[in-house]
């Protein structure tokens, strides 16, 4: 297949390459960097040069194409709400130059579905739809894949992690560097979800090959959710800091904007997606790479 993919020498779109590019698809990458388009030459992927917010290179990165892949996503979160409606209009692009029939994968996250603390995320449960979180690439995929008669596939993120990048975990190893102490919110209980790199590029893989008709929702979750205190006690080790617990009224002071993830319960399963795509991660597990990271 024809796989057109934004995000395509970031974190995962670079392994995601790789596994497309192996299993005899033809890939065509965005990049907006020179850097970007050599990287892509070596892996053997065709150069669309463009970026997130110039939606004509998005129009025109998609013609011809039997799938759009979006993986692209600016984690600037002192701009995240403007962040969020770049990502929409960018959905929106990429879908409205889209043949019908063909089909569109976007990417969310596992905590953007719905559920309270605590709760299971699953595949079935819809995306969360509040004024204090602007991001929803869910819901503009669903629209514009409506109005085109597109495929579409929905891939929601948990911590996706190696040895040198887990999701939201280096802002916590970040706050411990600068606080000397790593730090848990409570008794530390409260989990999230994760997945290993390779894993996940493997997934989207699948998704590429497997999805049918109609709206299909994928969790890319390898542990269904592993403790902030587990994941604190890691960085401590790590850093040789002290592990400390603080009170969820101090949270703020210590972690900035990320209080609210960081005291949050946030598991979520992939049984559905398991059993839909044949997928089966073996990668080591987030404490593994935590344990594994270079610290100094």
């Amino acid at each position: 297949m024809r796989v057109f993919v934004t995000g395509a020498t970031g974190f995962i779109g670079t392994e995601f390459v790789k596994e497309l590019i192996a299993a005899g698809h033809q890939v065509r990458g965005l990049t907006r960097s020179d850097e970007g388009a050599e990287q892509l030459k070596a892996a053997g992927a065709e150069v669309h040069r463009g970026n997130l917010t110039d939606l004509d290179s998005l129009r025109s990165g998609v013609a011809g194409m039997d799938v759009v892949v979006n993986l692209a996503f600016s984690h600037d979160f002192e701009n995240f709400a403007k962040n969020a409606e770049d990502e929409i209009k960018a959905i929106k692009a990429l879908g409205s130059a889209l043949e019908p029939g063909k089909l569109l994968v976007v990417t969310s996250g596992t905590g953007l579905a719905s559920g309270g603390p605590g709760h299971l995320r699953m595949e079935s449960d819809p995306p969360v739809d509040l004024p204090s979180i602007p991001r929803r690439p869910e819901k503009a995929a669903r629209e514009v894949a409506a109005e085109r008669g597109l495929h579409l596939a929905v891939v929601r993120l948990p911590q996706v992690h190696d040895t040198r990048k887990q999701g939201l975990v280096p802002l916590v190893t970040q706050a411990a560097r600068e606080k000397g102490m790593s730090v848990y919110v409570g008794d530390g209980s409260n989990r999230w979800a994760a997945a290993q790199l390779h894993d996940v590029a493997h997934l989207y893989r699948l998704v590429v090959e497997k999805t049918g008709e109609g709206v299909s929702v994928y969790h890319a979750v390898q542990e269904e959710g592993v403790s902030m205190r587990e994941i604190a006690e890691t960085i401590g080790q790590g850093l040789k800091v002290p592990v400390v617990s603080i009170t969820p009224e101090k949270a703020g002071e210590h972690f900035g904007w990320l209080a609210h993830f960081a005291g949050t319960d946030m598991p979520a399963s992939s049984e559905w997606t398991r059993k839909a795509l044949g997928w089966e991660p073996i990668g080591p597990g987030l404490i593994e790479d935590l344990t594994n990271m270079k610290y100094f």
